[in-house]
């Protein structure tokens, strides 16, 4: 824009330069914002204090302003009022956002004349004003009346609004979604599950975390879930194995809903790639379920972090290595989170109805249902939990309504949420619990005996003790472990540091001094349960449980309620830590420049890198027994010799090639006919086992030659079979009688 601006009359023409037309004017200016005063008013203005966006909005026609660069308007500024506009006011600038800013005091107005001409005053301000930088500025008066004059800085609007395309708003979302707090959560969950578990990814086809038994068993149920369930649903709790046993899926726990997984692939290689997949899968789930938790409850990033290690990676979770249905326990603080944000409830903020979502409950309750599919072990006092929970908030809303008159405290939609969904959880677990039932009535020796229980249940000094796999504790505590009847189940050590974070969660939280103690007492319940029989008897604590309670009998090791235990102390850890990274805020708040330090940021962290540190492990990774090719050759129903429980697992997991019928078999128990076969056959082949086994529908009899050795079918293997009506075959290392 040149130096000089002229204003022009948009409807009128005028040959003389530098001279002023009547009509409605337009002015432009080299600077960068112009300030309309009202209708009629024109004024020299200085950019003036004061004045903002807000006040360059033009209110009216017909209004020019000169604008200097000086940071406050000068009183010697002209003004001039054309007719139609008010006069100004006489020593002081207009405030007012309709009228002109830095106006000169002595700058007189005239009154609109009844034929619509100028009365032009005598004054100064009747000339052009000139800014303080020498550019000269001209400002025109109003045109006649009934003129109406386009706004001429239409064209020099802002520029409409761009509006995104599909595929900007699709990346736009998938932005947001990459760095929400969940997804980075649930990305490092994944990150450390596969860290803290090395090497288990390394081999996934060949090798087994802990053993090669256990494994081997939830390997093959997985397998065998996910095949029955696409062929013959039907069929889905009378397996392939321990036949001709019914109900023998019901054996153990099923992991029956990790099924899905089941149904992609075949055979025992894909049983153990998904089996490792499943294994690290569920300690990432229950680090994010434990996270997400603390964080629902009121607890800080570092402290639900904290809380979420602690949970998964505690040391006594290292015996557990073997026993996937333990591991996979993420489900249970998961669901109670998302009740929790559901019903608008946190530890720290109480109950905000604003907050409450009926999907979110919803969605709590099915993840529960889920979490109880995995196996009654751990699921049966989860649902003893959500059953308390639902009669305690039960209590609280029948008060409410009785006591304070609150109409619907919890809201319609909330309570038929809670309605459906429980039913829908309580379904799930009657529905699972038939099969269990059954079995313990076809097999009554299988129930176990409050005796069972004493066998597996802990001393004191085993919160104190930890595994062997520890890396940190093993060593040091292996005398201590020597003392302990059965150490896998009763080395039940949290970690020494979450002790440690936990104690000083009682004095300096985030929690109040009353949530303090209510889960300081949680953590004293659930240990002493966790004791089963060795605290005074159990008389008033676990035997009650076990007499009373449908399905508690079940439970053959009380040990594992510790993982309530380690729950608890992780909260009471997260309280701790939470406090602390607020105070560490608080003292970068007073520094100047406001920002933590290196090392304040690097103390957040050192409790998470001390819980991570003794959650460490050296649990080993065994090589799986090749699957023998007559197992993907030969037709059921067959035996497999050798027989017992850690030589009949591996059977199970070579039978899901084919999934042919197998007497073996391996469970919490010993069937009744399983412990016959074993007994009869110890003289295979003779006449008397022949006709047994013929007795039970068995066509072929498989003896593995590399297993044999100091056993009876050492001999026995390769004696005559003339008279037994039977036929001998060498299939690789594996010996076939069909009969």
């Amino acid at each position: 824009m040149p130096p000089n601006t002229t204003a022009t009359n948009a409807g009128a023409d005028s040959g003389e330069p530098g001279k002023t037309p009547v009509g409605a004017s337009k002015a432009t200016s080299d600077a960068d914002e112009v300030t309309p005063a009202r209708a009629g008013v024109t004024a020299d203005e200085g950019t003036t204090a004061g004045a903002g966006p807000s006040d360059s909005a033009a209110e009216s026609k017909g209004v020019t302003a000169d604008e200097g660069t000086a940071d406050h308007a000068t009183a010697g500024e002209d003004a001039k009022v054309s007719p139609g506009g008010q006069k100004a006011l006489d020593g002081k600038s207009v405030s007012d956002k309709d009228a002109a800013l830095g106006a000169d005091p002595g700058a007189t107005g005239s009154k609109d004349t009844a034929d619509g001409k100028d009365s032009a005053s005598e004054s100064e301000a009747s000339k052009d004003a000139t800014s303080k930088d020498g550019i000269d500025k001209v400002a025109t008066d109003k045109g006649a009346p009934g003129d109406e004059k386009a706004d001429p800085w239409a064209a020099f609007g802002p520029a409409p609004v761009p509006v995104p395309t599909w595929y900007g708003r699709i990346g736009s979302r998938l932005g947001r979604f990459a760095i929400h707090e969940w997804t980075l959560a649930a990305l490092g969950s994944l990150a450390l599950a596969v860290l803290m578990t090395w090497p288990t990814l390394r081999y996934p086809r060949h090798t087994l975390p802990q053993d090669y038994w256990d494994p081997s068993l939830q390997a093959w149920q997985m397998a065998w879930s996910g095949h029955i369930l696409k062929t013959d649903p039907t069929q889905l709790w009378h397996a392939n194995t321990f036949f001709p046993e019914r109900w023998s899926f019901a054996f153990s726990d099923t992991l029956l809903g990790y099924a899905p997984a089941g149904m992609i692939g075949t055979g025992p290689e894909h049983a153990l790639l998904r089996y490792n997949i499943m294994f690290v899968l569920a300690h990432a789930l229950a680090t994010f379920g434990a996270y997400v938790l603390a964080r629902q409850l009121g607890a800080s990033r570092i402290g639900s972090a904290v809380a979420g290690v602690s949970y998964t990676y505690a040391p006594w979770l290292l015996a557990q290595a073997g026993h996937l249905h333990v591991i996979s326990n993420g489900g249970i603080p998961l669901a109670l989170a998302m009740l929790a944000r559901g019903h608008g409830w946190s530890l720290r903020h109480g109950y905000r109805p604003e907050r409450r979502s009926p999907g979110w409950v919803y969605t709590g309750w099915l993840v529960a249902a889920w979490q109880l599919s995995l196996g009654f072990g751990i699921g049966l006092p989860f649902a003893y939990v959500l059953a308390g929970t639902v009669v305690v908030a039960g209590v609280v809303w029948y008060a409410k309504r009785i006591f304070w008159r609150v109409k619907r405290p919890f809201g319609q939609r909330l309570l038929t949420a809670d309605l459906i969904g429980g039913l829908i959880f309580a379904g799930v677990g009657i529905l699972l619990a038939i099969p269990y039932f059954t079995v313990t009535q076809l097999h009554p020796h299988a129930e176990r005996s409050i005796g069972d229980i004493a066998v597996f249940s802990p001393p004191l000094t085993g919160f104190v003790t930890a595994p062997g796999e520890s890396r940190v504790w093993g060593e040091l505590h292996e005398g201590a472990r020597a003392i302990l009847p059965w150490h896998p189940e009763m080395t039940l050590l949290p970690g020494f540091v979450l002790y440690a974070l936990a104690a000083g969660g009682l004095f300096f939280s985030i929690w109040t001094a009353r949530q303090r103690l209510l889960l300081f007492l949680g953590v004293l319940v659930t240990m002493v349960l966790a004791m089963g029989t060795e605290f005074f008897g159990g008389t008033y604590t676990y035997v009650p449980l076990f007499e009373h309670l449908p399905g508690w009998n079940g439970i053959r090791t009380p040990g594992r309620l510790m993982l309530w235990t380690t729950l608890l102390l992780g909260l009471l850890a997260a309280g701790a830590v939470s406090a602390f990274a607020e105070r560490v805020r608080e003292i970068s708040a007073e520094r100047i420049p406001s920002w933590p330090s290196p090392w304040l940021r690097l103390a957040t962290l050192v409790p998470l890198f001390l819980v991570l540190a003794e959650g460490t492990n050296t649990t080993p990774q065994p090589v799986v027994p090749s699957q023998p090719a007559a197992m993907r050759e030969v037709d059921g129903p067959m035996l497999v010799l050798p027989s017992s429980q850690g030589h009949d697992q591996p059977v199970m997991l070579w039978s899901t090639s084919r999934f042919q019928q197998v007497v073996n078999g391996g469970s919490g128990f010993v069937p009744r006919q399983l412990d016959d076969v074993r007994r009869v056959t110890m003289a295979f082949p003779d006449q008397t086992s022949v006709d047994y086994l013929r007795t039970l529908g068995v066509q072929n009899v498989l003896i593995l030659r590399d297993q044999v050795v100091g056993t009876p079918w050492e001999i026995s293997i390769d004696a005559p079979v003339d008279g037994l009506g039977i036929t001998r075959e060498e299939i690789g290392s594996v010996v076939v009688f069909r009969l």
